[in-house]
């Protein structure tokens, strides 16, 4: 389980870092293989390769009226791999798409993680504090 905010630097080449308080986990549940996505939310998703083959699996299994949203997802997977400082290099269309800039939050929700450009974010997150709170949220008195 994956939680937490850190503000991390891209550097010119597209690679940045996990941050330091995740990596051993990511090194025993999947061997510091992870898969980055593009998401309809406009951020990266990163999953753990064991989580992504079972979220692709699904994917597959979907049938044809979600060939399009099958396509979007699948077809920006790409698969990345931990050096030894615990950085990745983050593929530059895909950095187009995420509108990364050289200020990322990584953010851990849960079985994966979301990269976003931090002012993108910052302009999500106002909005998101704009807009009514779901019952569902509400619900559990925060």
């Amino acid at each position: 389980m994956f939680q937490g905010t850190s503000v991390l630097a891209m550097d010119a080449k597209g690679r940045t870092a996990v941050p330091t308080r995740f990596r051993e986990t990511l090194a025993q549940q999947c061997g510091g293989q992870l898969t980055l996505v593009k998401s309809p939310e406009g951020c990266l998703k990163l999953y753990p390769q064991p989580i992504w083959l079972e979220l692709r699996a699904r994917l597959l299994a979907l049938p044809q009226d979600a060939a399009a949203w099958r396509r979007f997802l699948l077809g920006s997977a790409q698969d990345v791999e931990l050096d030894s400082a615990g950085r990745f290099l983050i593929a530059p269309e895909l950095r187009s798409f995420a509108k990364l800039q050289r200020d990322l939050k990584f953010m851990g929700v849960g079985s994966h993680f979301e990269l976003w450009d931090a002012q993108v974010h910052a302009d999500h997150e106002a909005a998101t504090m704009a807009s009514a709170m779901p019952a569902s949220i509400a619900e559990l008195n925060f």
